[in-house]
């Protein structure tokens, strides 16, 4: 079983304020250390589409520049929005029994740390409409609990799905250093404020 941080894909084949890889629209991409400056450019890309409007008046005026413009709202909104989640999928069978729906963001991914020591429940967007549920010791995901056909449906040990979300942090706070090192070359004036931005917007800021 692998427990992965997506990132919902658009494609965006007039984008030019830096280099991008090419994908095709609602797809996902993998966050993790190992991706490539282009695909590093691509995640930045769309963190900063997925926040790119015009904040309100006391976050101060929207520069004019094309950079500046589509950087403005992921460097001034305080509440930021990452379209995907993290993604749950039984490696030996390609069997996917959590996907981020509709309006999850990779934001909310302690999430998972309330299923496992909070109310014990939690959803990740709608269609599908996935779920993680405590279930006695262990538990339950349900790939769809809104659809017509229920299912798949599986059981894990609590401590291996502690395991799975640890890994699956560890991912996203690799993709946070690549994002340092890709910012000082592709955006120098910008570097540290976009790094600490998408820190903000993946819930890393205040953790170490």
């Amino acid at each position: 079983m692998v427990m992965q941080p997506v990132l919902e894909i658009f494609a965006a084949d007039d984008f030019a304020l830096w280099p991008i890889g090419e994908h095709e629209s609602y797809g996902h991409l993998v966050l993790n250390g190992e991706l490539t400056p282009a695909e590093v450019g691509t995640a930045v890309m769309r963190i900063a589409a997925c926040n790119d409007f015009e904040p309100e008046e006391e976050h101060g005026p929207c520069p004019t520049d094309p950079l500046g413009s589509f950087l403005h709202g992921l460097l001034t909104m305080p509440d930021l929005f990452v379209a995907g989640g993290f993604r749950v999928t039984d490696n030996a069978t390609g069997t996917v029994f959590v996907d981020p729906g509709c309006c999850n963001g990779l934001e909310t991914w302690r999430d998972w740390l309330e299923v496992l020591d909070g109310t014990g429940y939690s959803s990740f967007g709608h269609d599908p409409f996935s779920v993680a549920e405590r279930v006695g010791d262990g538990v339950r995901l349900t790939f769809d609990a809104h659809g017509t056909d229920v299912g798949p449906v599986i059981e894990l040990p609590t401590d291996q799905v502690r395991r799975l979300v640890t890994g699956a942090e560890q991912d996203v706070r690799h993709f946070l250093g690549l994002v340092g090192t890709w910012a000082e070359r592709q955006l120098p004036a910008h570097a540290a404020a976009v790094t600490a931005a998408l820190a903000r917007a993946l819930d890393l800021a205040s953790t170490p």
